[in-house]
Parts: structure tokens; C-alpha cells; sequence
């Protein structure tokens, strides 16, 4: 009695999920940040050291040669973003989006990026000595990239960072 209860309640969401199909909204890179993100002018060398930047959005702006030393970037969104040059060491940028973001020459070590989402950027010439990536999703040509200098341990969390980026 109870399998046939199970099937005929599978059946009745089946026709009416297939009678009234949810829409589904796609959204472009852009939609990803808000129109309030910080103006590209404004973002080149600058200090952000130690700062709480929580949730903040940066959209299509060229920060350069940045500092984010230890900063709390944690769900932060970097959308178009270039980051050529930028100290990253020792930031936690846990469930953060960096989408198309240039990494060229940065420093991520000591970094936290568990669970971030990291597709389409390039990280050429990175560093990510002791950086936790566990969890993070990278395209796997970049993933290849960083486990050529991948070393250490990150010392919060206590993992590999080879192990985190699935180095073999």
C-alpha cells in the first residue's frame, strides 16, 4: 500500500511539473554584481589591507598592483576584475566569485579560497604557497597551472594546498 501511495504521488508531480514547467531566467556574467560596484578609477593601488570587504562587488575594474593583504573578502564578487600584480597573502575569500578575473602575477599565499568560484580566471605566474582550495571550482587548465608551483600547508586550516587543488 505504502509503494503504491509513493508511485502515485511520483506520477501526479510528474504531470504537474510537466503541465506547469517552472521558467527558468538566464543571467549574463554582468548580472552577477550590482550596478552600485565600485568604479574602475578608483581601484588601482590601492590599500585594502586588513579591511572587511564582506560580500563587496567589484565589477569589470582594474585593480592592479592592490593590496588585500589579510583582508576579509569572504562571498566577495570579481566580475571582469584585473588583478594583475595584487597581494592576495593571507586573505579568506571562502564562497567567493571571481569570474573572469586576471590574476597575472598575484600573490594568493596563505589565502582561504574553500568553496570559492573561480571559472574563466587565469592565474599565470601565481603564487599559492600554503593556500587552501579545497572545495574551490577552477577551470582545469588553471588547476594544472598552479599545482606546477603548488606547496605548503595553509596555516589555518591545516590542509595541503596540493591536496586542496587535487595536484597529482
Amino acid at each position: 500500500m505504502v509503494r503504491l501511495q509513493q508511485v502515485l504521488t511520483s506520477l501526479l508531480l510528474a504531470v504537474v511539473l510537466l503541465a506547469f514547467p517552472l521558467s527558468a531566467n538566464a543571467a549574463s556574467s554582468s548580472a552577477v554584481t550590482s550596478s552600485s560596484s565600485m568604479r574602475l578609477e578608483q581601484l588601482q593601488n590601492q590599500d585594502y589591507s586588513g579591511k572587511s570587504l564582506f560580500r563587496e562587488e567589484f565589477n569589470s575594474a582594474n585593480m592592479s598592483n592592490s593590496n588585500f593583504d589579510h583582508a576579509d573578502l569572504r562571498g566577495g564578487v570579481f566580475n571582469g576584475v584585473i588583478l594583475h600584480g595584487a597581494n592576495w597573502h593571507g586573505v579568506n575569500f571562502s564562497e567567493g566569485i571571481a569570474y573572469l578575473t586576471d590574476f597575472k602575477g598575484a600573490d594568493l599565499s596563505d589565502g582561504i579560497f574553500t568553496d570559492a568560484m573561480m571559472l574563466r580566471s587565469v592565474f599565470t605566474d601565481v603564487n599559492v604557497t600554503n593556500a587552501d582550495f579545497t572545495n574551490a571550482v577552477l577551470d582545469m587548465t588553471e588547476v594544472k597551472k598552479l599545482c606546477a608551483n603548488a606547496s605548503g600547508v595553509n596555516p589555518q586550516t591545516g590542509v595541503s594546498t596540493r591536496e586542496s587543488l587535487g595536484c597529482k
